[in-house]
């Protein structure tokens, strides 16, 4: 096992053939010693956790979307199951292509429709509102005082009268904008969903079995005189899950890139696939854990067991490239495990640490979603601890390397370390970075310039929604040309933002309460963005004008108590609730971009703080658009509030393990550049900050940090040698560097094909993880060496001084 070689080897063991089995920690001692049992327990909780993966459910729930402590949501649970629409909503248009929707063929196929979706789980029946449900009624005025009824009466049965009947109706409901496109072609059916409190069932609702539903019925009613575009959260939600299949497709991708990138490395198919699987094991022992705890995937976590394997595959082939150097250096393949375990593993295990702090963070999110996500990261990035930091090793102490892989590595190393021999030109270009001078201040001048510039960008980066529709969908796809039709043939849009009015009992139709709800209803038909609204006080100035033989002139709210009274018993429920103390007025607007939804909150919180009294308070918001205005009230604040903590976490572990605070600031800096430059990124895309994309920056800083660990770690390793500063990074560049230089460009390739995805929501991602992983991966290899020349070097010693220390 002691074989001799000439080349020193940095640590405790000077040489290979001076080795000691006795030395080493006794966690070391004993893992090598017990490797066996080591493998068969790894073997044992593989096999068990791969049995439990296969329970694991990808699912979604509307609540875990939301912010559920917010004041608005927590206003919207308190009245949902009074509201009629509650904030998940479906919306099914069907469209005639034959002209008019008033024809016999036109009218039975919406009632076919309209029955089959009455009969779906999940379906708040008493909301559901289209031409053929009860609630939807006409009010006219005759010479005998008003009448109403159905929109569609009872004895319809299809003849030219009934159908003729049926257009006067719809004319006299108000319902043209709203259920009737303007130019009658279309008319949708409003599907209100229950959530499952709603419900009173612990069971959610599932919503790829819904979409699939939904889907079936268009194939079922669409043909050449009809068509159907369906809108909603569950839709998106939908489709979103229904592109995963297409989104695995590009995750194997990756794995494959990669795969082959790291086998053209290292020439060895053995070690290879060593890392690949301990990458991999690592993903089956995440889902497996997930799956006894109780947890599913959702669509936004979906991409996290990929962040694990590129996390893993990162720290997998630095343990890789560690034993294929020693055993290039002459070492047994026990040896060389135990020697680049000694090595690696702190640096590592606290690089791994960092980055679960760093996911763990993100619990702080009021999010169900979010917390999932933090949950699922931090567990993965644990179980990477023992899978490629502890199983990677004790595997390759038995396969070794190739006897190929170990000649080039050993014929590479020799010809780096013989001082007669030129340096590769890649490794020269980075060693300027630790000079004095021109490239070192350089750099660091234009990185400060990028942090100003990225920083001004980066106020930019708008909270929500920057596109309307669905922007985790492509704008041509068949959901985004749905909402587009529904924004342009309705008034009531799919966006509706829900105000809340409560009043004491029995006050709802109060003529003061009128008032002022009118006059709040006037400041939101005012803002850019607003396409209608309704209210109990619109209904009753048009009421009190058609008591009256439809004179504009009487278009107010009377004042007569005993007459607003009247009116309301002909109200729509939507507008109140049963005990009538709560009334709504429903803005409907054009989009749910971040600043439409900005204006009706500032509109809304301005009207509330001037007028909400003991007896009448204006409350946000339920709705679609209204949930989603909380959603961004809280992430605008969670991410700010998130980057600090993260980094605090990072800062701190970097100090336990650096015990420096120059060094942490070499660590620390180049991360907080890639963060700052990612969000001038995201502006420069058209991406919003919102739920899918809050927790990127911090997985970002996760990343990174693995890459300036390994590199600094062995660059001080170096120093306290008595190396230079550029003989220490030198040497780091050939250990750890390359891997990381390795790593960083290929996963970076590997997810910005990414781009290329049909799912808008993966493409984003792809092109945002690609930037994080080559940015960080530059930082590490420039900016450290270029601070560490201003920070490490006692006094600044020159290049070529031999006592060079770090200060520690």
């Amino acid at each position: 096992m002691n074989s001799k070689v000439t080349v020193q080897q940095p640590g405790t063991d000077n040489k290979i053939a001076l080795f000691d089995p006795r030395s080493g920690s006794l966690p070391e001692r004993l893992l090598f010693r017990y490797r066996r049992l080591i493998v068969l327990f790894c073997l044992l909780v593989s096999a068990t956790l791969a049995w439990q993966a296969q329970h694991l459910r990808l699912s979604a729930a509307f609540e875990s979307m939301i912010p559920v402590d917010h004041p608005y949501i927590q206003n919207y649970f308190q009245y949902r199951g009074q509201l009629g629409e509650g904030g998940n909503t479906l919306r099914i248009a069907v469209k005639s292509n034959d002209g008019s929707i008033y024809n016999t063929a036109y009218l039975e196929t919406l009632k076919q429709l309209n029955d089959d979706l009455f009969l779906l789980t999940g379906v708040d029946r008493p909301y559901m509102k289209s031409l053929w449900t009860p609630a939807t009624r006409w009010i006219g005025v005759t010479e005998e005082g008003f009448d109403g009824g159905p929109v569609i009466p009872e004895d319809y049965d299809g003849s030219p009268a009934s159908i003729e009947q049926v257009r006067q109706n719809v004319e006299r409901s108000g319902e043209i904008g709203r259920l009737v496109a303007p130019n009658l072609q279309s008319s949708v059916i409003i599907l209100p969903l229950q959530d499952a409190a709603t419900a009173g069932s612990d069971n959610a609702l599932d919503y790829r079995a819904l979409s699939k539903q939904l889907d079936d019925l268009r194939e079922k009613y669409s043909n050449e005189h009809t068509s159907i575009a369906i809108t909603g959260f569950a839709k998106v939600v939908g489709d979103l899950m229904d592109g995963l299949a297409l989104m695995q497709l590009f995750f194997a991708g990756t794995l494959v890139i990669c795969a082959l990138v790291l086998y053209w490395y290292t020439r060895c198919l053995r070690s290879t696939l060593l890392v690949l699987l301990c990458s991999v094991i690592a993903v089956v022992w995440l889902l497996g854990l997930l799956a006894s705890m109780g947890y599913n995937l959702d669509p936004y976590s979906i991409l996290v067991p990929f962040l694990i394997f590129a996390i893993g595959l990162s720290h997998g082939a630095q343990k890789m490239n560690g034993i294929m150097q020693d055993i290039g250096r002459g070492a047994d393949k026990l040896i060389a495990a135990r020697l680049t375990f000694r090595r690696l593993f702190l640096t590592g295990a606290m690089a791994l640490l960092a980055d679960a702090v760093g996911f763990a963070v993100l619990m702080i999110i009021n999010i169900p979603v979010i917390q999932d996500l933090a949950v699922t990261a931090t567990i993965g990035v644990l179980v990477l601890v023992l899978t490629n930091l502890v199983l990677l090793p004790v595997l390759l102490s038995y396969t070794g390397v190739s006897k190929t892989a170990a000649r080039r590595e050993a014929e590479s190393e020799q010809k780096a370390h013989d001082q007669t021999e030129a340096r590769h030109s890649l490794w020269s270009f980075l060693d300027r970075f630790t000079s004095p001078g021109r490239w070192s201040n350089g750099a660091l001048i234009i990185a400060g310039a990028m942090a100003a510039a990225g920083f001004a960008i980066s106020l930019h980066l708008k909270v929500g929604d920057l596109d309307p529709g669905a922007p985790e969908l492509r704008a041509e796809s068949r959901y985004n040309q749905d909402n587009a039709f529904m924004v342009n043939n309705y008034a009531a849009s799919s966006d509706k933002y829900v105000v809340m009015v409560k009043t004491p009992q029995y006050y709802c139709a109060n003529y003061e309460t009128l008032v002022k709800v009118d006059a709040l209803e006037a400041r939101l038909q005012q803002l850019p963005g607003v396409v209608s609204t309704t209210s109990l006080a619109a209904l009753s100035k048009q009421a009190a004008a058609g008591m009256n033989e439809g004179s504009l002139t009487w278009y107010e709210i009377p004042r007569n108590q005993g007459l607003l009274n009247a009116i309301i018993t002909r109200a729509p429920r939507e507008l109140f609730n049963q005990n009538c103390d709560l009334l709504t007025i429903n803005v409907f607007l054009a989009d749910h971009k971040a600043d439409t939804l900005t204006r009706v909150v500032n509109t809304v919180e301005t009207f509330a703080a001037a007028n909400n009294s003991k007896t009448l308070q204006f409350m946000s918001a339920a709705g679609n658009a209204g949930i989603e205005a909380a959603t961004n009230i809280v992430v605008k604040k969670a991410n700010v509030q998130m980057l600090m903590m993260v980094y605090a976490a990072v800062t701190i572990l970097c100090f336990i393990t650096f015990r420096s605070w120059r060094a942490v600031i070499c660590t620390v800096l180049p991360l907080m550049l890639t963060s700052i430059l990612c969000e001038a990124l995201m502006v420069g895309l058209g991406i919003g900050l919102k739920v899918a994309t809050l927790p990127v920056i911090a997985l970002g800083v996760g990343i990174g940090v693995d890459y300036s660990l390994y590199i600094l770690s062995v660059t001080l390793a170096n120093l306290r040698n008595g190396e230079t500063l550029s003989r220490a990074y030198y040497l780091a560049l050939l250990s750890t560097g390359k891997v990381v230089i390795l790593t960083g460009v290929t996963l970076g390739i590997a997810v910005a094909t990414w781009a290329f995805s049909p799912i808008k929501f993966q493409a984003d991602m792809g092109i945002l993880l690609a930037f994080m992983f080559i940015w960080n991966m530059l930082g590490a290899l420039i900016l450290t060496p270029a601070l560490a020349r201003l920070l490490l070097t006692n006094h600044h010693l020159g290049a070529h001084s031999k006592t060079g220390q770090a200060l520690l």
